[in-house]
């Protein structure tokens, strides 16, 4: 190739590779961004260049199905940084203050990954042996919301992604004729392709309801969202004290959302309603004796070590035993010593899950660093409180829940809570009224969000993952399917707040 062309090649390579196979129209605005910036900051100082980069930074979480956040958003932290709006050691100390948070991504979610055949056949055997789609529907919004209370919401979905996609496979595998099943006594496959459409819709409202279940029961304790630690962190809330501050306001909200189950399964609204077909499930349910036959005393044993594993993290967080992460991490050491997984490999298999938005959360820090050192809040939060306190629990729960419909909540709630514990040590508010808006931040962010695939990381997983496409869950249909959990979480929490707050 000449020389001359040499410079071009690698434009045209760099133009390609960068963010590699996201739209050319979302490189471009990037890429926009990063040229914009150093300007505005020459020219308008860091005060309005702050907020255009959070704007920008906000940009990529809304954009997550273009580009996960951790690349986009991550060039612009890196600019930020490199501009001096803030400074490594500004970001390193965000990083210390939530090194809890850290912990719990890395070494909970990695622990219940071994606990994934438990959990796959508790919800394996509700799938199969509860009859009635309504009960079913509540058991699985039920279920969802008990695992995430002790667990968390990105574990608790990765389950039912993988327990929905097993049954898929399983029922595609004997529709194309690949099975190994003995097909005596099954309808042919033009009556079983008859029946995808309403088993897509099936397994559609099913996870739509457990992925909500995750949020009902999310909000309750401090392991069930990475904002809800971060709180519990700055207040100095243990376990316990945690969920019985939340109850006031959760435990009507879960009552609530379990009944919109109820409505929209019942008169089949926002397409919800759909019942699993006699011909999948008589599949299925041979395809369970088969698992119940074929396992071995291994198995059941793998099962049992996991049950004990799991009533141990139980009773390490209700007790505080020690941080939540590193409780993870003992079920990590407990169920890989005692089954019998002891390859390196085998193990870092558990970290894939966490780690991408682990390295998104620290991002989220350059970001919250850069707010802190350019005060860009202050006027909101100063405007804030200076409203009178019975006011200001509702005001910071809308507030929240409007950004974390937009955004993603785990951001929202570090920013909130940053600007609300320097108001408190400025003597601005008591402690008293610094809990109820603590209270109020945490609610706000994790009810509303429901809204959207941005708003919770969960949703996003799901919307995302290899399941998706297998059932025709588009983002607007999550939406749509979300929206009736939304108005009632919405209104039933704000409510809540303002009675009890």
């Amino acid at each position: 190739m000449p020389t001359s062309t040499a410079p071009a090649s690698i434009l045209s390579l760099a133009k390609h590779r960068f963010l590699g196979a996201s739209p050319g129209w979302y490189k471009k605005i990037i890429l926009a961004f990063l040229l914009l910036n150093p300007l505005l900051l020459v020219v308008a100082g860091p005060f309005i260049t702050g907020w255009v980069i959070l704007g920008e930074f906000i940009f990529t979480l809304a954009m997550a199905l273009k580009c996960y956040p951790l690349q986009s958003g991550g060039v612009i932290a890196l600019q930020v940084v490199l501009l001096g709006i803030t400074g490594p050691r500004a970001v390193y100390h965000e990083v210390h203050a939530n090194l809890e948070v850290i912990l719990l991504l890395v070494f909970m979610v990695a622990g219940i990954y071994f606990m994934k055949p438990l959990l796959m056949f508790v919800f394996s055997k509700a799938f199969v042996k509860v009859r009635s789609k309504l009960a079913l529907s509540l058991l699985f919004c039920l279920l969802s919301a008990v695992l995430s209370a002790f667990l968390d919401a990105l574990t608790v979905t990765a389950v039912l992604i993988s327990v929905a996609a097993g049954f898929y496979g399983v029922y595609h595998q004997i529709q194309s004729a690949d099975s190994d099943y003995d097909h005596s006594g099954h309808p042919d496959r033009r009556e079983l392709g008859q029946a995808l459409e309403q088993f897509r819709m099936f397994l559609r409202s099913l996870v739509m309801h457990g992925a909500v279940g995750t949020a009902l029961g999310g909000v309750c304790t401090l392991v069930g969202e990475p904002q809800n630690l971060l709180i519990a962190a700055k207040m100095d809330w243990e376990f316990m004290e945690f969920f019985w501050r939340m109850a006031p306001i959760t435990m009507p909200v879960l009552v609530s959302g379990l009944g919109v189950c109820w409505l929209v399964e019942k008169y089949k609204w926002f397409g919800f309603g759909a019942a699993l077909p006699d011909e999948v499930r008589t599949i299925l349910e041979q395809y369970s004796l088969e698992q119940d036959h074929t396992r071995t005393a291994a198995d059941r044993y793998d099962i049992k070590v996991q049950a004990v594993a799991g009533v141990f993290l139980i009773i390490a967080l209700a007790f505080h035993l020690a941080p939540v992460g590193l409780i993870g991490l003992a079920i990590i050491v407990l169920q890989t010593a005692f089954t019998g997984i002891i390859e390196e490999h085998q193990i870092g298999k558990a970290f894939t899950e966490a780690l991408p938005f682990t390295g998104l959360l620290v991002v989220f820090f350059v970001i919250v660093a850069m707010i802190h050192d350019a005060h860009l809040f202050s006027p909101i939060i100063n405007g804030a409180l200076a409203m009178s306190e019975q006011a200001q629990p509702a005001v910071f729960f809308l507030a929240n829940g409007f950004l974390s419909m937009v955004s993603d909540n785990v951001f929202v709630a570090t920013v909130y809570i940053n600007e609300v514990k320097v108001a408190f040590e400025s003597g601005i508010i008591s402690r008293a009224h610094f809990e109820k808006l603590a209270i109020a931040i945490n609610t706000g962010t994790n009810l509303p969000s429901v809204a959207t695939p941005n708003g919770q990381a969960a949703f996003l997983f799901l919307l995302t993952s290899s399941l998706a496409p297998l059932i025709r869950l588009s983002y607007g249909t999550m939406v749509w399917m979300a929206l009736p959990y939304t108005v009632v979480l919405g209104v039933v929490g704000l409510v809540c707040v303002i009675l009890f707050l």
